[in-house]
């Protein structure tokens, strides 16, 4: 089974290295790397570049944000199952991919998902938080809730079936994705109680207030889109859960 994972980037040449070199030492052997660049300005790609045939593929473009990127990831992509490893972040342990693999081959599944945990930008040793997407069931997307989408990771032959990342979201693209297979196609799914993903605080969904009100807004729309009853009043009450995150 091949595993082709997919990073996006743009001018991330201070955190893009801890990401390479997290992929470089996972210990599943048959990993396809893809990079898709929006033509950073910075030292990122040649960072990149310096890793020669360690990255599969690479490209370097303008695009229309980092939806568009992924998209255009997927589709260069050829492996059996895809997953998304953002340029500031990290896998958490070198045997994230066998697990990855190992479950898929043992369960009748098209995807999985399992946490990831938040540091401190400058102390990657320190947690912030821990995002468990143990408690995730489809009933729960109209409160706001959805695995952990750095964690997810699905067969390439979904995607080509149900479609990729929708590019009229700013922000919660991921989420009507993730609405789209795993409620109303019905995606056969497993949670995987391990954590995947070492993340930077400071996400484009995260960094203020104002893009948390986009976020929610946008969280709505893919609701509806779907038959999914849901108001900002109802998607308010995560952030009550989210201190309990911060405790772990």
């Amino acid at each position: 089974m091949k595993i082709s994972i997919i990073t996006t980037s743009y001018n991330s040449a201070s955190t893009i290295r801890d990401t390479i070199e997290s992929v470089i030492a996972q210990d599943y052997p048959d990993i396809e790397h893809i990079i898709v660049d929006g033509a950073s300005n910075d030292d990122t790609l040649a960072i990149v570049k310096s890793y020669g045939d360690r990255i599969a593929r690479i490209i370097s473009e303008p695009d229309k944000g980092i939806y568009d990127a992924m998209n255009k990831g997927i589709r260069a992509a050829s492996g059996d199952v895809i997953g998304i490893l953002n340029s500031d972040d990290f896998f958490t342990s070198a045997d994230v991919l066998s697990t990855v693999a190992k479950t898929f081959l043992e369960n009748d599944i098209e995807a999985l998902y399992g946490d990831v945990h938040f540091v401190n930008s400058n102390n990657l040793q320190k947690q912030v938080r821990y995002y468990s997407s143990k408690i995730f069931k489809p009933t729960l997307f109209r409160f706001g809730f959805m695995p952990a989408h750095p964690s997810f990771y699905m067969k390439k032959s979904c995607y080509e079936t149900y479609g990729l990342y929708p590019l009229d979201y700013k922000i919660a693209a991921d989420y009507e994705l993730l609405i789209r297979y795993l409620y109303k196609y019905g995606v056969r799914y497993k949670y995987v109680a391990k954590d995947f993903i070492t993340m930077r605080t400071g996400g484009v969904s995260t960094e203020n207030i104002k893009s948390r009100i986009v976020l929610n807004q946008e969280i709505v729309k893919a609701c509806a889109k779907y038959g999914i009853k849901t108001n900002m009043f109802l998607l308010s009450l995560k952030y009550f859960y989210k201190i309990f995150e911060l405790r772990k």
